[in-house]
């Protein structure tokens, strides 16, 4: 090919509140249509052959993936009733493999034979197996039934995160049940595993209902539990813990509500725990007779409570004062002789034990927090089936420590390893520095960086960097150790993680202080991020590059925008990069559900000035841009590949005649979701081509 792609312009007039836009791309909406499917087959040959150049350079960086990950491999077995459960992989293989042993023939965890599977293993699904003939294979829900003879999963074989349900039995492989299909994932057993619960989804890809399927039925004669009319709200359901309980989650972005329905009755209606009020967002841990409840009817930083299982009302929340108002309560697991609180602070995670005391007016007695010899680390805690144990397995990681997991004995409060991730090869673990940098961004607020190196990397402004960001639906971006990334390192990159507002690495409040009317805050964090690192010869000035996905690719696209200077490339994966487009259209997936993230342009007009002023599609001009690199995939059902589509066609259209315009890859994944592809060999060799453009665009 002589020239990149040029898409058909045919303009279509959008008006709102006085604001006429025209979209000459808006054809692409039509993402079925032979041209658009044309078109990106199109921008695919073109980014093979602008990178034919680094065919050895991508199979190098495979080879240096492959050899550093233990492609045969076994979770951390986990104890539930009378069996081990555990996931492992085998090299050669795409997919994992689920499986388990009975805990008599096996009174320690399980360990892999010499054919890669522990003795004795009874294979509850073989991914392998199940995704042959497919493009895609992904499992959303796994469940295995209480009594433990029947397994129900749910598959999607497209990547547009719409599953069919396949029920089998355990011990035969015999396939008991496929009656059920286009749900939603997710899955719950009643207590004598014949009542199957999922969820469906509406046309705008809201899971909206719960539905009771007994197994060996027809589906036409399946019985609606819950239908939640209000678009605003998802549907979720699942079980507690201890089996007891079907918990229906009903959620939008700002104000929550559970059901129960008691799972020795499951032809009962849902009991509400408590009757959603409009910017309460609450979530339950059922235990036995208590409900522990975390919430911030109270507190922005949420607290926890406790009410009775039977509890029908708010009114009924005891508070429980184990944690403090600058604390952000995450979470609460809760177990028979202990609860364990997740919380945030200072920008890290934290797990605080708090056992238990009957003799105590609210039943609980004296509290720590779990303590790591780290300072920069991520802690959570890990599978936990039974309430009975005494330990808490839990799992944590840094920049430079592989993943740990551990069981934590909670009266001794002492640690017994079970595994930690295994990194082959002659890597020297120790050759690695991370430590935490604070940027000041616009306003006077200071953002955390984290970030990592090599030993023998030092602030001089030489050094390529990669700056990491999301900055959204108050998701954290916390350090995590990755094997791919050490082939950056070792070529003597810094790898830094801007934790911008919008997350909520610093509290709850860095959520809200990054959502709305005041999400350019996002925008700004990233890019005082980006200058601090320059300013202070952390990296080179001219060899500086971003990434981000989804809403993080909305990230990439408005600072590639507004402050193109800083970066030398970009990579935008799956890009929300027509944001004010989708959000007008209440018939798109999700885009109900998101005005209470982004706003409601539709009428509110401030909303909509707001992001047409952000939005990088509608903000295309004839400036420099860095190189870029954007990414999609055609079955994406969260972030259409319309989206990238327009604007890489948008950018090349004003880049046309510039002979010194950057360089714009577009790749689309036509067997994908939103995570991209489902195969790890796959997947692993998409990370070593992107890797390999970066490198290259980054000089």
């Amino acid at each position: 090919m002589d020239a990149p792609p040029i898409a058909r312009r045919s303009s279509t007039t959008r008006e709102h509140h006085g604001d006429r836009f025209d979209d000459p791309y808006a054809w692409m909406a039509d993402r079925q249509s032979t041209e658009f499917v044309d078109h990106l087959a199109l921008e695919n040959a073109w980014a093979v052959e602008q990178t034919a150049h680094l065919t050895s350079l991508a199979d190098t960086i495979y080879e240096e993936f492959r050899s550093r990950i233990e492609e045969t491999d076994l979770s951390v077995p986990v104890r539930h009733d009378r069996w081990w459960y555990y996931t492992r992989t085998v090299e050669g293989q795409q997919y994992s493999v689920e499986g388990r042993v009975l805990a008599e023939q096996h009174p320690d965890r399980p360990r892999l034979d010499g054919d890669g599977a522990p003795s004795g293993e009874e294979v509850l699904l073989d991914q392998n197996a199940e995704s042959v003939g497919h493009d895609f294979f992904g499992v959303g829900a796994s469940e295995v039934s209480p009594a433990g003879d029947v397994l129900a999963y749910a598959v999607d074989l497209a990547g547009d995160e719409r599953y069919d349900v396949r029920v089998r039995r355990i011990a035969t492989g015999e396939l008991l049940d496929d009656a059920v299909k286009q749900t939603g994932g997710s899955l719950a057993f009643s207590l004598d595993g014949r009542q199957l619960f999922y969820t469906r989804v509406d046309d705008a890809w809201r899971p909206h209902q719960v539905w009771r399927h007994e197994i060996g039925t027809p589906a036409g004669a399946d019985v609606l539990v819950h239908d939640e009319p209000d678009e605003r709200f998802f549907v979720g359901v699942g079980t507690s813990r201890d089996d007891r309980q079907i918990v229906i989650a009903i959620g939008s972005k700002t104000t929550s509500e559970y059901r129960l329905v008691d799972a020795a009755d499951p032809l009962a209606a849902p009991r509400i725990v408590a009757a959603r009020r409009p910017g309460v967002e609450y979530d339950i841990e059922p235990v036995g007779d208590q409900l522990f409840v975390v919430h911030n009817a109270v507190r922005v930083n949420f607290e926890l409570a406790v009410a009775p299982i039977t509890s029908t009302t708010h009114a009924d929340w005891m508070p429980l004062a184990v944690t403090s108002d600058d604390e952000y309560v995450t979470g609460v697991d809760g177990f028979d002789d202990f609860i364990a609180v997740t919380l945030r602070r200072s920008g890290g995670t934290g797990v605080r034990i708090v056992l238990r005391d009957p003799a105590s007016p609210n039943g609980l007695g004296e509290s720590h927090d779990i303590s790591l010899d780290e300072p920069i680390h991520t802690l959570h805690v890990a599978s936990n089936p039974e309430t009975s144990t005494p330990s808490l397995q839990i799992v944590h990681e840094s920049l430079v420590t592989p993943r740990v997991v551990e069981d934590y004995d909670v009266r001794s409060r002492t640690f017994t390893l079970l595994k930690q991730q295994h990194v082959r090869g002659d890597v020297d673990l120790g050759q690695y520095r991370q430590r935490r940098e604070w940027a000041t961004a616009v306003d006077g607020t200071r953002i955390p960086i984290s970030i990592v190196h090599r030993h023998d990397v030092v602030a001089d402004g030489t050094a390529p960097g990669l700056l990491h960001g999301y900055g959204a639906y108050g998701i954290p971006i916390d350090p995590w150790f990755s094997v791919l990334r050490l082939s950056l390192l070792d070529r003597g990159w810094v790898f830094a993680i801007a934790h911008v507002r919008g997350g909520s690495e610093m509290g709850r409040s860095w959520y809200d202080d990054g959502k709305l009317d005041r999400k350019t805050a996002t925008f700004d964090d990233f890019v005082a991020c980006a200058d601090h690192l320059r300013d202070t010869g952390i990296v080179d000035p001219n060899r500086l590059a971003a990434e981000g996905g989804s809403a993080g690719g909305l990230l990439m696209g408005a600072v590639a925008t507004r402050a193109s200077d800083r970066f030398r490339f970009v990579h935008a994966s799956v890009p929300f990069v027509d944001p004010l487009t989708t959000i007008l259209d209440p018939s798109m997936p999700l885009t109900v559900i998101e005005w209470e993230e982004w706003g409601n342009p539709l009428d509110d007009p401030t909303a909509y000035a707001l992001m047409k002023g952000y939005s990088p599609y509608e903000n295309v001009t004839a400036q420099r841009y860095p190189s870029l690199l954007v990414t999609t995939s055609l079955n994406d059902t969260r972030v259409y590949a319309t989206e990238p589509a327009k604007w890489v066609a948008a950018l090349r259209h004003e880049a046309e005649g510039h002979a010194d315009a950057a360089p714009v890859l577009f790749r689309t994944e036509m067997a994908g979701g939103h995570g991209g592809q489902s195969g790890r060999y796959d997947t692993w060799r998409q990370w070593a081509w992107e890797t390999a453009v970066l490198i290259d665009q980054t000089g």
